[in-house]
Order: C-alpha cells, then structure tokens, then sequence
C-alpha cells in the first residue's frame, strides 16, 4: 500500500517521542509525504538525528527538547512549532514511559510516572495545540496500547494510564468535532526493532507472542506509520473517536496473553 507523495503536502505536524522508535518511524512517514515536522523528547540527543533525516526528505525540521509533564515545556514547544511552521495541522501524541512490574511491587512514584507522561503528557498537548488547531481544523493522533482490553499482569501502570488516552480520544472527538477537529488513536501491539519490544519481551516471551498472534508476527513500524498516515489525512475526513488496533490480531486471543507475560516477568527478574 502506497500514498500519493504530496498527500500532506503544506501540512504541519508537532510528534511527541518523535526521535525515537514508533514515533520516529511516523515522522519520517509525514515528512515523506509533504508535512513539515516538529519532534519533541526529553532528551536533546535523541532528535538531532532524526531531525536531519526530516529535513533529507526536503521538509522544514525542528528539534524542541522538552518535557510533556511540565505544562510550561508543553507550551514552548507548541509555540515554537507555529513560529516556524507558522500553523498547526496535525499533533501526534507518542511520549510513554512503561516498564515490567507487578502491582505489588508499583510505587506511588512508578505509577504516577507513567500517568504522567502517557495521560497528563496528552492532555497538557491537546489543551497547548487547541488555539492553533481551531484555526483551520486539524487532527490530533493519540499513539495507545491494547494491554488494558484485557488483565495484562505487570503492566498495571501503563494499562491505567491508556485507558484514560482512549476515553480522552473519545471525549474530544465529540467535544472538538464543531471545531473541525479529529480525535482518533492508534494503539499497536509488539512492534520489532523497538526499545519497548527489547525491554519488555525478553526470553521466550516473544516467541510466545508471535505464536499467539493470528498473523505469526511481530509488527513494523511502517504499519503504524501507514495506519497514521490514513488517520492524519484527508481519507479519513469522516473518522472521528476512533481507536485503531494495529496488532496483528494479537488483543483478540487475550485469554492466552497471561503466560506470555508471566514469562516475560520471570526473564526480567533473571536478567536483573
């Protein structure tokens, strides 16, 4: 499957975690069809890089460190952003912080870090980009997870703090739709060649997924860009509160998930 190379042609976009992994992937797939892209991270060194291969693909670039915690870093980079671009199309939602424990084990600091970053961090976003957005419609593309359709053990944190990014997606889709403003998610299932699959499906836990999941594979992260690719663009003028799973089919045999990850909390505790 392949876009029209102009398809977000005199777009701007503003992609937290965009130096990185998934995010990164999707960066490169908006500058490739026409978007100037702004990238955000907590860490300065992470974007540089993919910075410059935005610009390689003849796009205006710009690199902003900051914290999507911090309200105040939220609104610099969004301010940034504008004075560059000088408009706001699209903002992609994509900082998370997630790791493997046990709800015996979660800290009140562990949980509300996470909670921090994956839902107060969206928010502080979508509250920042709204002025900017207004002007001439826009899309906002919260990146989810499918972990909390289910019990997934270890990942109480994460599971808590998506399903608030889901019932935001749905909210503002309603609330923002009179603005002409789209709301939708994407929420991937294990993706190869990402720090979140090398951290956290480690030992026979991902070849246990791979069994579980209908199509026998990890995912790319050239699926996700091309389902957020369709999401940011006009082809999906009329879809609006959507929460899109890209996993291979892997949510929906939830009920074998347990030992998958059970061996992957085990191999976590060896390796440590």
């Amino acid at each position: 499957m392949s876009f029209q190379p102009d398809l977000l042609q005199g777009k701007a976009a503003l992609v937290t975690g965009g130096g990185t992994g998934i995010c990164r992937g999707l960066s490169l797939a908006l500058a490739a069809h026409g978007c100037d892209v702004a990238i955000t991270s907590r860490r300065a060194e992470h974007l540089e890089p993919t910075r410059r291969e935005l610009e390689a693909l003849g796009v205006r670039a710009l690199a902003v460190a900051g914290d999507v915690r911090e309200p105040a870093a939220v609104d610099a980079a969004v301010t940034q952003t504008v004075d560059a671009f000088g408009r706001l199309d699209i903002l992609v939602n994509g900082a998370a912080g997630n790791f493997l424990c046990r709800a015996e084990d979660l800290s009140p600091n562990a949980f509300g870090a996470v909670v921090d970053i994956d839902l107060k961090g969206t928010f502080h976003m979508c509250r920042a980009a709204l002025p900017h957005l207004k002007k001439q419609g826009g899309v906002v593309l919260n990146i989810s997870a499918t972990l909390h359709y289910f019990g997934t053990a270890a990942q109480l944190h994460v599971s808590a703090a998506k399903a608030g990014v889901d019932a935001l997606t749905r909210v503002l889709a309603v609330e923002w739709g009179e603005y002409g403003i789209r709301v939708n998610g994407i929420a991937p299932g294990p993706i190869a060649d990402t720090e979140g699959v090398r951290r956290l499906l480690v030992g026979p836990a991902k070849d246990r997924v791979v069994e579980m999941t209908p199509l026998r594979r990890l995912g790319a992260i050239d699926d996700v860009s091309k389902a957020a690719l369709y999401l940011c663009s006009d082809l999906a003028s009329f879809v609006s509160g959507v929460t899109l799973v890209v996993d291979g089919g892997l949510w929906l045999t939830s009920s074998r998930m347990a030992e998958a990850w059970d061996a992957a909390v085990a191999a976590a505790k060896d390796r440590s």
